[in-house]
């Protein structure tokens, strides 16, 4: 066969930036059919690009781009075409390896529009590049305060109308002249985002496929000396019955096989096509194998070497240009430092990994970081005979993530429980986002290391948070995952996921033949919140098959019953298999999950297994677990997961009497006058608070008694005196605070009271008193958003106090809230019983509480500029809630956040 030229390093990595270029705006992006590609601004370096692109591109694609036989580029329209000022005139281009694919730009016409347009390869056209330049021109656009988009387009190029109408932009057309006028904001909204989410996740779905679903695999590095990686890497894939082609190649070898498996020097060699190249060389060598696998036309590698970050600066920058590398020529990377992968499915039979267990067919993924304990979960997973559709272990997660395998199961019809073992978060707005959306479908159940110390492991290049480690919890929660503390747990409840269906309810009735294991049944669902449904069914030591059969028979039949735990140990002269066959009669048709203590057994045990087409266990199978505290411990977890689903419907309010456009130029003018930000001041605080209507009780700083008098006098007394001064705000004491001020004596009284409490009857301006009228009496809550560099914005919301500052008492969560989210905000936090009239007292306004956490979100999600917004003092009342004291800090985002409204690999 020809062998290609061989492939250079692509221009992106020797082109001069220009100045004021936008490197932020750079990104490497999925193509619709899975491939990869680089975006990036076009620089004056790029006019032989541009002209080599556009002799390629056919004489129709060009008149359809500028209405008339245009068939080649003047050195005057190079020039205009390559130097643009990145503001008012921008153009993106999109890459492969060294060939420009496609070009798109924006033009500014008006103050706030633009006109859009595109050019892409006709090879290349129909592979999402339109809907991509769309969505990285738009975002780009909107940064320079360009709201509208216009276009012209003739009536003959549909593809160039379809990536308009279909972008999820409320499109206005006008035919005018034989041309048709195309005019949409390009302000992001629901329904451009859920399309944006959708093209994304199949694109993603699709770049997956592409390395666990190979005809043709090559071992670069393989080795037939017994105890070595390649050898190892070459034996697993041979004897775990991969049918399609299989290559070793090593560029010391001369014979025409290892192991009975076909020899070739290099890759580009192989007499045949490879779909994923499992690479085992040195790393100073994988960048040469990534060019060749280029010139081969691989779609994938998994990258078993080490020596890249997890060894230091050196390793860190190899890793960086490994996946810039292959990612450029459209081959997604799992690695470096990983364990492999494993693909179950029929005619698939993967097993590319150093574990020399292949775990049988079933319905369980599972994503893992860590390769060393990958090699143990594996071992405990064919323990306990769980079957397994698919298994990723992605090491140093350079490139493919657990964001991206997520997308890949959501539409992966063999997977239908997913197991998440995680060392640090990536990209946790996306990973936030994409998990809600599949566990809305499956569970997704997730053990995360490191949550108390924050630990990132060598090789993971992640973005380090400031947030406490209740963040991470909070996250799981509102995105619907089941979190678990232990390996262990995360099988319990695997097992019961993937043989049970969902519990309605939370009550559990017990069938026992143990009056001790009955006991500690009853402490754990006490302990885990659950309710027993009646008594418990305790049968003695000598009961029958027969016995088991009417108790159980009593159970599935109540419809007070949601769940069932069987615990049957073996008395003397009892027959287990016939109690098994008992209970998987009773159950067998029920909607009720049932699961067992069974003879003290960690798995599901034969006599209770509905075999599948395979030999594994089907649903119906009913685990069994060592000891009742574990069961109960998986049927609490499935109980939150399923309350979780009925409820993760919920909507986001759309709060109509924002003003956005209004908010976005207060940012924009403040930040002209503090370039490098600052704390606003009580005018600013009200003036941006306002475009989101939400209002603060106005304070009035005082300087003296003879101010606070005539300020008081002014407000018509029953005002309070405040140092607002951080040092004495909310002291045990009360003391910074002085309530029900009546008249000019109470005043002066409070003046002179407080100046020598915090000593500063010299200088009273220390203390930074100010007077406000008297709210209502109520619960006094504090709501806060802050800009994480990690997280992007995060919400929390706790009452005041220094008891709950002391006790971390606060729940989070990550913008946009649904109604569910800010309720169950409200609801998580432990001293919550204060709200809904603790002790005789009144119930508190809950919906008002809501609202101003939904308006918060609100604000912190579309002005990343917010840095920090504090209502540090909110009384909520019987009606309505008074904001008697706010901070806000704005500053520029040297760090942009990770998950835009434009797709890109991160």
């Amino acid at each position: 066969m020809t062998v290609p030229e061989q492939p250079q390093r692509p221009a992106q990595y020797a082109v001069e930036h220009p100045d004021g270029y936008p490197a932020e705006y750079e990104a490497d992006v999925v193509l619709r059919d899975g491939a990869t590609a680089h975006l990036r601004p076009i620089t004056p370096g790029d006019a032989e690009l541009l002209v080599a692109f556009y002799a390629r591109v056919s004489e129709q694609s060009k008149y359809y781009r500028f209405f008339a036989p245009y068939p080649q580029l003047s050195d005057r329209d190079v020039a205009r075409f390559t130097q643009v000022d990145y503001v008012d005139r921008l153009a993106l281009i999109v890459t492969v390896g060294d060939a420009m694919i496609g070009v798109g730009r924006y033009e500014r016409t008006g103050r706030r529009t633009a006109e859009v347009a595109f050019l892409i390869e006709d090879a290349h056209q129909g592979r999402g590049l339109g809907q991509l330049f769309l969505e990285h021109l738009a975002q780009a656009a909107r940064e320079h305060g360009i709201t509208r988009f216009i276009a012209e387009v003739l009536p003959d190029n549909r593809k160039m109308i379809t990536v308009f109408t279909e972008a999820g932009y409320k499109v206005m057309r006008e035919f005018e002249d034989g041309v048709i006028m195309v005019e949409f904001d390009i302000a992001p909204t629901d329904t451009s985002f859920g399309v944006m989410q959708a093209r994304e996740q199949r694109s993603e779905a699709l770049s997956i496929a592409r390395l666990l679903s190979p005809a043709g695999v090559a071992v670069i590095g393989a080795s037939r000396r017994e105890g070595t990686i390649g050898n190892a890497l070459l034996r697993n894939l041979r004897d775990g019955g991969f049918p399609g082609r299989l290559y070793a190649v090593n560029t010391d070898t001369q014979a025409d096989e290892i192991d009975g498996v076909p020899a070739y020097p290099t890759i580009r060699d192989v007499d045949g096509p490879v779909d994923l190249a499992v690479v085992a060389v040195r790393a100073e060598m994988v960048a040469d194998v990534i060019l060749d696998c280029a010139a081969k036309g691989v779609r994938g590698l998994v990258v078993v070497s080490s020596g890249f970050a997890e060894i230091g600066d050196e390793g860190r920058k190899r890793q960086r240009y490994l996946v810039g590398l292959a990612r450029s020529y459209g081959m997604r990377v799992i690695g470096p430092n990983a364990l492999g992968v494993i693909n179950t499915a029929v005619g698939v039979s993967l097993n590319a990994t150093l574990s020399p267990l292949m775990p049988g067919r079933g319905r369980v993924a599972f994503f893992c970081q860590s390769g060393a304990l990958g090699v143990s979960i594996l071992a405990d997973m064919v323990g306990r005979g769980l079957g397994l559709s698919s298994f990723v272990s992605a090491g140093n997660r350079a490139d493919v993530s657990g964001n991206d395998l997520m997308q890949y199961w959501y539409s992966d019809e063999a997977t239908e429980v997913v197991l998440l073992y995680l060392e640090s978060l990536g990209n946790p707005r996306k990973f936030s986002r994409v998990a809600r959306r599949l566990a809305g479908r499956k569970p997704v159940i997730a053990l995360k290391s490191g949550r108390a110390t924050q630990g990132v492991p060598l090789g993971h290049t992640v973005r380090r948070s400031t947030l406490p480690s209740a963040t991470v919890d909070s996250l799981f929660r509102q995105s619907g995952l089941i979190g678990v503390d232990t390996p262990g747990e995360l099988f319990d409840v695997a097992q019961l996921m993937a043989h049970q269906p969902l519990p309605k309810g939370r009550r559990i009735a017990i069938v026992s033949n143990s009056d001790a294991l009955t006991l500690l049944a009853l402490d754990s669902v006490a302990g885990y919140g659950l309710d027993v449904a009646g008594e418990p069914r305790t049968l003695n030591a000598e009961a029958t098959a027969a016995d088991f059969g009417v108790a159980l028979g009593e159970v599935f039949a109540d419809d007070r019953v949601d769940s069932v735990i069987v615990i049957f140990t073996p008395p003397v002269h009892s027959n287990g298999a016939e109690v098994a066959r008992v209970l998987a009669a009773a159950a067998a048709g029920s909607d009720k999950p049932v699961v067992s203590t069974f003879l003290a057994s960690r798995s599901v045990p034969e006599q209770l297994r509905v075999p599948d087409e395979h030999g594994g266990a089907a649903r119906g199978s009913i685990p069994s677990f060592s000891s009742p505290q574990y069961a109960v411990g998986a049927l609490a977890k499935a109980t939150e997961y399923a309350e979780w689903r009925r409820r993760a419907d919920s909507r986001i309010p759309d709060l109509p009497d924002v003003d956005t456009a209004g908010a976005e130029d207060f940012v924009a003018e403040f930040l002209q006058r503090h370039p490098k930000g600052a704390d606003l001041n009580d005018a600013d605080r009200q003036r941006l608070l306002s475009f989101y209507d939400i209002s603060v009780l106005p304070a009035f700083p005082v300087l003296s008694a003879d101010e606070a008098v005539a300020r008081a006098a002014d407000l018509g007394f029953e005002v309070i005196l405040k140092a607002t001064a951080e040092q004495w705000r909310m002291r045990p004491d009360l003391a910074d605070i002085w309530r029900h001020i009546h008249d000019e004596d109470d005043m002066r009284e409070a003046w002179d009271v407080m100046i020598h409490t915090f000593g500063v009857a010299s200088d009273p301006g220390r203390a930074q008193f100010v007077v406000q009228k008297m709210a209502p009496p109520g619960v006094p809550v504090v709501i806060s958003a802050l800009e994480d560099v990690a997280f992007g914005p995060v919400i929390s919301f706790g009452l005041s106090g220094v008891a709950t500052d002391l006790l971390g008492d606060r729940a989070y969560r990550m913008p946009p809230l649904t109604t569910v989210d800010a309720a169950e905000m409200v609801r998580e936090v432990r001293a919550s019983p204060l709200l809904y009239g603790y002790r005789g007292s009144d119930p508190v306004d809950i919906p008002a509480i809501e609202n101003l956490l939904h308006r918060v979100s609100r604000l912190t999600l579309e002005l990343e500029e917010v840095v920090r917004c504090d209502l540090r003092s909110v009384l909520v009342a019987a009606q309505g809630a008074t904001i008697l004291d706010t901070t806000i800090r704005i500053a520029p985002n040297e760090k942009p956040r990770q998950d835009t409204p434009a797709r890109r690999l991160t």
